[in-house]
């Protein structure tokens, strides 16, 4: 016999809360959410600024050729024919690094944005199904992890080695992921007490398909919003670490050394060579955040969720940062 309608929320829909603004939404699917995404002034704005930089940093060289080999004839050439963006200090055509820069850049985002809400989707979830000294245990090792000054420890550990691009992504995932963590965990907690879940437990199913049933699915949302501020900070702490000068060490190019070897020039009057990639670095950033501000207004019906009230604590000390629990 078929179970019988508990208004159980759909997969991939936030389910409805009594209280606390968690991230909730009336919506049925995916469908709903595309919906409300195309139709969100702010998130389809910072869409477009996202795909064409993405255009702009992966497609742009194929169509815009360029050598990213010294040239001291070249050095600190205004913009014109040849390079609209000018040279820098090493007579390499800014245009062509911006471009470079931006590729890794976006590569570091993703990475550490996909991997940290894939971890802390799976790890809520457990903690927040299976309770008691389980999620105890689990809860403390995610204290733990956010007592750690993330930032601080990068530079640490970047003075005492040479750090990779895949070394970064492994050390930002390691510690941006416990956040995401304890908002799965808070949005299963509150999906364990409705009927459907009791249904389904009556019915024979176990809490691991419970969980993967209709747990996780319900907690997209949320993970989809987080994972966009986690995109963001991540390219704002590759460009700070390099901004430093104690990121990934040369041929590797970014915003953040950009930047470093600009600012020593700019008194000397090469304003190219600063603000590029400073406009670019701030374009990026502020497009991931006012998509993940529309997404988090679309999932949490237009109120303060804890996602927005507590984005102002992410990994990094500065003011662009943002944190979430």
């Amino acid at each position: 016999m078929a179970a019988p309608d508990l208004a159980e929320p759909a997969p991939g829909m936030s389910a409805p809360v009594a209280e606390g603004g968690d991230a909730t939404s009336s919506a049925s699917g995916a469908q709903l959410t595309l919906s409300a995404l195309l139709h969100n002034r702010r998130a389809m704005t910072g869409a477009i600024v996202i795909i064409a930089m993405g255009l702009f940093c992966f497609a742009g060289p194929l169509l815009y050729h360029f050598s990213l080999s010294v040239n001291p004839t070249l050095q600190n050439n205004p913009p014109g024919p040849g390079s609209p963006l000018g040279t820098d200090q090493f007579g390499i055509d800014v245009l062509g690094r911006l471009m470079q820069g931006g590729q890794s850049s976006l590569e570091l985002g993703f990475s550490v944005g996909l991997a940290s809400t894939l971890i802390a989707m799976v790890y809520g979830a457990v903690s927040g199904m299976y309770g008691g000294i389980v999620d105890t245990i689990m809860m403390r090792i995610v204290d733990t992890i956010l007592a750690v000054p993330t930032f601080i420890l990068l530079i640490i550990v970047a003075s005492m080695f040479t750090l990779s691009l895949p070394a970064i992504i492994l050390i930002l995932t390691a510690l941006s992921w416990a956040d995401i963590s304890r908002l799965v965990r808070g949005q299963v907690l509150q999906l364990r007490p409705r009927a459907f879940v009791d249904a389904a437990t009556s019915m024979g199913a176990t809490r691991w398909r419970i969980m993967t049933r209709h747990m996780v699915p319900n907690t997209l949302g949320v993970c989809v919003v987080t994972a966009t501020f986690a995109i963001a900070d991540s390219i704002y702490a590759l460009s700070a670490l390099s901004f430093l000068g104690i990121g990934p060490p040369p041929p590797f190019a970014d915003w953040g050394t950009m930047l470093t070897g600009g600012v020593d020039n700019l008194f000397n009057g090469y304003w190219w060579q600063v603000y590029p990639p400073l406009i670019v670095l701030v374009i990026v950033v502020v497009a991931f955040r006012q998509v993940g501000d529309a997404l988090n207004d679309i999932v949490s019906g237009n109120r303060t969720s804890p996602v927005r009230r507590r984005a102002r604590r992410r990994l990094l000390v500065v003011p662009m940062s943002s944190r979430y629990e």
